[in-house]
């Protein structure tokens, strides 16, 4: 007797997932699921992007990760909305934690919603948390051939993110062959090249999110 165990499994995810995305789109609510290997730097680009634009977007951040609330405190110093979320173990968030987790947000004072999954390329990519796009940050400090390597993320992502440039003359990490190892697998991705350390090419990221707002809310209005 067969037991479709894991497709039930995501078919339940998806279920809650479309009622999400269903209720984000009315609200005029972009969210973005933001997949990186541990120690990528997906807080530190919270903190930037939560800091920069402030006085022009209403944002939140679910907090992905196994342990602790330390990511959360430091997006919630910018000021804005956060939820930790302790998977105890888990290996990614489900549209089941992002449901319970909204109970903590006012989605009425709200324009972005950003999603930080816990650290790995595998397991987040597979499981819908109703977002617009997955986010995938790769920095220079990892391997150039991971969109060979973890092709799913990169072929779901709608934009890639090089962060940590400034380290690229202490590293060995071949930018142009990041990019196409990734197009290979999305020629549409968008990719940016970021630091957010130093600031650079962050204007380029700010411009895609103000694209990403503008075409969401234009949605909502259809």
């Amino acid at each position: 007797m067969e037991i479709p165990v894991v497709r039930n499994v995501l078919e339940a995810n998806d279920r809650i997932a479309a009622r999400l995305r269903a209720d984000f789109t009315r609200r005029g609510i972009l969210v973005l699921n933001i997949i990186s290997s541990p120690g990528s730097g997906k807080t530190s680009l919270l903190e930037r992007t939560l800091n920069d634009l402030a006085g022009e977007f209403r944002m939140a951040v679910i907090e992905g990760d196994l342990q602790t609330d330390n990511d959360a405190r430091r997006v919630a110093a910018s000021g804005a909305q956060a939820v930790q979320i302790n998977t105890e173990g888990g290996c990614h968030l489900n549209s089941s934690m992002i449901s319970e987790a909204l109970q903590a947000i006012n989605l009425e004072k709200l324009d972005i919603l950003f999603i930080e999954n816990v650290g790995n390329l595998v397991c987040p990519t597979e499981f819908d948390c109703g977002e617009d796009a997955k986010i995938a940050l790769l920095s220079v400090t990892e391997g150039d051939d991971k969109p060979q390597k973890y092709p799913y993320l990169f072929h779901k992502a709608k934009a890639m993110l090089l962060n940590k440039t400034d380290l690229l003359p202490y590293v060995d990490f071949d930018v142009e062959k990041a990019r196409a190892h990734a197009r290979a697998v999305n020629a549409d991705l968008a990719v940016m090249e970021v630091s957010c350390r130093t600031h650079t090419g962050l204007d380029a990221w700010y411009d895609w999110l103000r694209a990403a707002v503008k075409a969401k809310k234009e949605a909502s209005h259809d």
